[in-house]
């Protein structure tokens, strides 16, 4: 039986990983990569995420039976998802949709969202600019996922996808990014819609 070592911290990034493997049901071992104490960097880690990123993931049987070694978030999404068959739609109009939006949370999302959370948050001094500029950003990153989700239940295919597992982790600290949900109504409500999902609430303890 595949078994996945996933080595993750308690970040919106790690916490992708975990909330997939707990939604496809897959057998795992957490290893606790502690990024405050700089544990990414230790040769032995780099030797499974040679960016020193966390999460990454080791498949004791990927593909052809061989292990598989694994890092960048979205990858580890898409891969997990191929494996399982689930939460990315095969039918071309469905799934490029969904690749769609899991690339607007990797290259807007996130990165700006990160930014958003260091200057707000962990900058050793307040800069207004740059404050002023990630915290614009993010609101206009939750227009557009507001627009979207008008009309849409999820964020693509109208079901819910690796595009919304890897949205909702960093949606989830809104308040360090100085979001008012009442500005986003539609936003709110597949906030509340994830934060439901037993396996979302699982997967958000790891690693304990």
């Amino acid at each position: 039986m595949s078994v996945i070592d996933l080595y993750t911290f308690m970040t919106p990034n790690g916490r992708k990983a975990s909330v997939m493997l707990e939604e496809v049901g897959l057998a795992y071992n957490v290893h606790k990569i502690d990024i405050t104490k700089d544990e990414q960097f230790a040769p032995a880690f780099l030797k499974i995420s040679p960016n020193n990123k966390i999460p990454a993931i080791v498949d004791s049987e990927g593909p052809g039976g061989a292990p598989l070694v694994l890092f960048e978030s979205g990858a580890i999404l898409i891969y997990l998802a191929e494996k399982t068959g689930r939460f990315l739609p095969t039918a071309p109009r469905a799934h490029w949709e969904t690749i769609q939006w899991l690339m607007f949370q990797m290259g807007g999302v996130g990165p700006m969202l990160g930014q958003a959370h260091h200057f707000r948050k962990f900058a050793p001094q307040p800069i207004p600019y740059a404050i002023n500029r990630y915290t614009n950003e993010a609101k206009r990153l939750y227009g557009v996922i507001d627009r979207r989700l008008k009309d849409h239940e999820w964020l693509a295919a109208d079901t819910y996808t690796i595009a919304d597992i890897a949205t909702y982790p960093w949606i989830a600290r809104w308040e360090w990014q100085g979001i008012d949900w009442a500005d986003y109504p539609n936003a709110r409500r597949w906030f509340d819609a994830n934060a439901a999902r037993p396996a979302v609430q699982r997967g958000f303890t790891i690693p304990s």
